[in-house]
């Protein structure tokens, strides 16, 4: 199936990178795109994959998806860095001055960019805000859930940071605010606690959520639990 109108790449000033970090999603990576591309379609775009030190085909995949889609740019990472890694690459990477993030493994709904950017643009002082958002009706392993809800109740007392979902890879923000932040190991756990940090507000905004498509999750129930609370002692 030919790639439709909206995945062109559009002329300069691109009004919104959407960065999506993957490592071994090549399951995933063909439908996200085009998801992307139709979802955005009244707004000047680009996708900036990154691809985090990848063994499956997940390289040959993006390559493909290059040539028919112009908006898409890829990044490489020879080896696995994190996805705090990957997402600074590709923030790195972007032309426009707004970026979205989006999780690679399609849970994320990309029908819900539209909306963040709308609050996001619509805001008088969007310098330094930060809109996440918020899964209302998580579709995740029940280990997933688990220590996510144990690792925010720890976050929540040691940040005083009352942002309901920091989890939520879709978020909206300035890419000057966050070239701004301090680069450590799993910020991107911890992006609405730094927005706040430096003066900014975060706005909670609801969104799909829904079951992975293909692959499977990278973190187990205490690899998630102890890599988040290790973190929060490192922004404390």
């Amino acid at each position: 199936m030919p790639p439709s109108q909206t995945a062109e790449r559009p002329p300069s000033p691109v009004e919104l990178a959407v960065v999506v970090p993957v490592r071994n999603e090549q399951g995933n990576i063909s439908p996200l795109i085009d998801e992307i591309s139709r979802a955005l379609g009244a707004v000047n775009f680009e996708i900036v994959y990154v691809n985090d030190g990848s063994t499956d085909a997940t390289a040959s995949i993006l390559a493909d998806c290059a040539k028919k889609y112009p908006a898409l740019k890829v990044v490489t990472h020879k080896a696995a860095f994190g996805q705090s890694a990957a997402i600074a690459s590709g923030i790195k990477a972007a032309r426009a001055t707004v970026i979205a993030t989006i999780d690679g493994d399609g849970q994320n709904d990309p029908a819900d960019i539209p909306r963040l950017l709308a609050v996001y643009n619509e805001a008088d002082d969007n310098a330094r805000l930060l809109v996440a958002g918020l899964r209302t009706v998580r579709k995740d392993t029940w280990a997933k859930r688990m220590s996510s809800r144990i690792a925010n109740r720890v976050r929540r007392r040691l940040l005083h940071d009352d942002t309901p979902d920091t989890g939520c890879g879709l978020k909206v923000f300035s890419r000057s605010t966050f070239m701004e932040m301090p680069r450590f190991d799993h910020m991107h756990r911890f992006l609405p606690a730094l927005m706040m940090r430096q003066g900014g507000r975060v706005v909670s905004v609801p969104v799909n959520h829904r079951r992975r498509r293909s692959g499977v999750t990278k973190y187990g129930l205490f690899d998630r639990l102890w890599v988040g609370i290790i973190d929060l002692f490192g922004v404390v």
